[in-house]
């Protein structure tokens, strides 16, 4: 296409100054952006992955498990995919946001704070909106907050229009400035405008509030499958030679792969303490219950809480395992796109579900049929938190040239042991939701103690997948290239020796 490439956001290391230097000059107030990406990153990793914890102190006791509860919880389950999602959404924008805008002052740095404290006003929100879902004032708070989240981000991109230093080398530079402005502005302000209207209906129709909010999150996929479908019909069009091919709804538009990096190791670190905390508030025992109860032995006290400890170490190696696979597979990734981020969204609000998972399977430890329920919720979680990952990497393979490092290609040296690390929890997953559907009582004990077993078989992968590639390879008699040869990065099938 003609027109201005899509400016791709230098992002020096930490660090570094323009001039090389080492030390960052600020006498013209001017300041790299950098650390304040990384405290956005961080709360918008934690707004998004805390609004689990309405959900999980649902009062669940194992005597009242009925129909009723079952339906609360589920809708509560399907709420905070939502939030998450609209949070998501909220740091998608302010990614491309600042991929536009290049350097910072004092004054977008408090714009910017400005949006981040809306931004931590979302839990207490969707709290009131999972509290109280027929009354529609949490709706409606929720809305505003994502209205005037959009409206300082608007306020941020008027503001680095007006001073045009700030902006990224190439749109700065550009005579279409004025038309940027205008298209970045309509891109920002139509999840508010959705928003806005979802507020208004909250107040006499609120299911069609939450139609609404739903539509802010697949509204870029919906814009690019109807410009799709008119291409199709129409024809394609020569875009003007001044055409936007940034902060666009293409689904290949590069997104910052250290920013996605950075939100999804904020989720999972948050996820991994939300575990820790759960065992703190509730799995200590009270004093006076240790000296009336156990004798004053506390060892006694503890041992009742082992279903809680198992619980939490099984889902701990889930959650670390499911990052671990998330680091091989971006370190193997050249570059993030638009359909990259959702799939990586929707994994990471799955993994944003996993303290569901660690409470029903310890608190549903000693009842059979609940037991089964319990491991399907948590099976069902895990294959979802997985299989997103899996599909990153389908997609990473679609264009590979662009997106793939040549190592982790088709044929190349790592592409089978990424394969095979990438399915070996949505099989698993899969493998153990079906065995619920066949045995009339699969223990949460033994679902913990395979979790915690995974570790040794994510260590002993690379040898089988060394083993396997190598039976092969003596049985076609397939040669080892020439080192240092033109094919040597994508030839070998066999991961590289350690």
């Amino acid at each position: 296409m003609s027109g201005l490439q899509t400016p791709e956001p230098a992002r020096p290391a930490q660090g570094d100054s323009p001039m090389g230097t080492g030390v960052e000059d600020t006498g013209d107030g001017i300041q790299r952006s950098h650390r304040m990406l990384s405290f956005s990153d961080a709360l918008l990793s934690i707004i998004a992955t805390v609004m689990i914890l309405p959900v999980t102190h649902t009062e669940i006791s194992p005597e009242q498990f009925d129909k009723s509860l079952q339906k609360l919880l589920a809708t509560r389950i399907a709420v905070y995919l939502m939030t998450f999602l609209i949070v998501t959404v909220a740091w998608a924008a302010h990614t491309r946001l600042f991929q536009v805008v290049g350097k910072i002052d004092d004054t977008l740095a408090l714009l910017n704070l400005a949006c981040m404290m809306t931004i931590t006003f979302l839990p207490f929100t969707f709290s009131l909106m999972v509290t109280f879902p027929e009354v529609p004032l949490g709706i409606f708070l929720f809305c505003m907050c994502v209205i005037a989240i959009g409206g300082v981000q608007a306020l941020i991109v008027v503001y680095a229009f007006h001073f045009p230093h700030l902006l990224n080398p190439q749109i700065e530079c550009s005579a279409h400035r004025a038309l940027y402005r205008q298209h970045i502005l309509g891109i920002v302000l139509r999840g508010p405008a959705l928003c806005f209207a979802a507020a208004g209906f909250s107040l006499f129709f609120y299911p069609l509030s939450y139609l609404l909010m739903a539509t802010v999150i697949f509204l870029p996929y919906v814009s690019k499958a109807c410009s799709w479908c008119k291409g199709r019909l129409v024809g394609p069009q020569e875009p003007p030679a001044h055409s936007v091919e940034f902060f666009t709804f293409d689904l290949h538009e590069p997104l910052s792969k250290e920013r996605v990096e950075a939100f999804s190791d904020g989720v999972y670190a948050i996820v991994a303490t939300l575990l820790i905390l759960d065992i703190c508030e509730d799995n200590v025992p009270d004093s006076k219950d240790v000296k009336e109860k156990f004798h004053g032995s506390l060892v006694a006290a503890l041992s009742v809480y082992g279903p809680h400890f198992l619980a939490y170490f099984g889902s701990f190696a889930t959650v670390g395992l499911l990052w671990f696979a998330h680091h091989s597979l971006f370190l193997h990734i050249r570059k993030a796109t638009q359909s990259m981020g959702l799939l990586n969204t929707l994994s990471l609000a799955f993994v944003g579900g996993l303290p569901l998972a660690y409470q029903q399977t310890s608190a549903f430890a000693q009842r059979p049929h609940d037991e089964l329920e319990s491991v399907r919720v948590s099976c069902a979680i895990i294959f979802f938190a997985s299989i997103f990952q899996f599909a990153i990497w389908t997609t990473a393979l679609l264009r590979e040239e662009e997106t793939l490092q040549p190592s982790a290609r088709f044929g190349g040296r790592e592409h089978a042991f990424m394969f095979a690390k990438l399915a070996l929890y949505p099989c698993a997953s899969l493998l153990a939701f079906a065995a619920t559907c066949f045995l009339s009582r699969f223990s949460t004990a033994i679902f913990h103690l395979t979790q915690i077993a995974v570790p040794f078989t994510f260590l002993l992968l690379r040898l089988l997948v060394r083993l396997v590639l190598a039976l092969l390879r003596s049985l076609r008699g397939l040669a080892l290239p020439v080192p240092g040869g033109q094919d040597d990065l994508r030839s070998p099938l066999l991961p590289s020796p350690c």
